[in-house]
């Protein structure tokens, strides 16, 4: 099924909006690709500008630094994600039903992958996993954070959260285990590609998907009594 996603992005992420015209949106489309390809440090505006057929200034006019357009597409994804997760579960009544189909969505399984734009999903998933913790392991994220760059993340695992206190309403820490979960998938897919040692996987999505369902549900079966500590 083809279908159209418009995701409204926060305007401090861009000098002008890329949404504005084609180029900006090539530039966008085309910087996933070339960070896909070759990896966030080796990507320059001179090497996207050639790609594009355009003139480096002119992406300066988009983005201030290729950190920003980073931080921007990787903004985007969670954005879309929620969606997903709001579009899938949106019909279900089971609280269990709704995290068991957040799972392989987090993993970007069973999933139609046409977006807006002709955006590739799977080159944007790539760099979430490798490159999404660059947008905030900084040593401006304070200042990145007050002008709200890193909301649709924050939106995202509170979007999980509510999911999680649907099916236990006493779990404490809704919010830990929603960014957890997130982060674990990723460096669990990470370390499958490059360090195998440090997963148990061998580039097994069914198997990564069922540790993520052990790692959920065995931690909210347990109870909040479990997670009392006595010091």
């Amino acid at each position: 099924m083809e279908y159209s996603v418009h995701v409204r992005m926060n305007e401090r992420l861009f000098l002008r909006d890329p949404e504005g015209s084609e180029l900006g949106r090539r530039i966008v489309r085309e910087g996933i690709v070339l960070f896909d390809e070759i990896g966030f440090e080796d990507a320059t505006f001179r090497k996207l500008a050639e790609r594009i057929n355009t003139k480096e200034a002119s992406i300066y006019r988009y983005f201030e630094n290729k950190h920003r357009l980073l931080v921007y597409v990787v903004a985007w994804y969670w954005q879309w994600l929620e969606y997903q997760i709001i579009f899938q579960t949106n019909n279900l009544i089971e609280p269990r039903e709704k995290l068991e189909r957040l799972l392989p969505l987090i993993l970007l399984q069973n999933l139609d992958v046409l977006a807006t734009d002709n955006i590739d999903m799977r080159a944007l998933h790539r760099i979430v996993v490798r490159e999404a913790s660059k947008a905030y392991l900084t040593h401006h994220v304070t200042e990145d954070n007050r002008k709200q760059l890193f909301k649709p993340y924050k939106d995202l695992c509170a979007r999980i959260a509510g999911l999680i206190l649907e099916y236990q309403p006493d779990y404490p820490y809704a919010r830990s285990r929603a960014s957890s979960l997130i982060e674990t998938a990723h460096y669990q897919t990470f370390f499958m590609e490059n360090l195998p040692a440090l997963t148990d996987f061998d580039k097994d999505q069914d198997e990564l998907l069922r540790f993520m369902r052990h790692l959920l549900f065995s931690s909210l079966q347990a109870g909040p009594d479990s997670c009392k500590v006595n010091l």
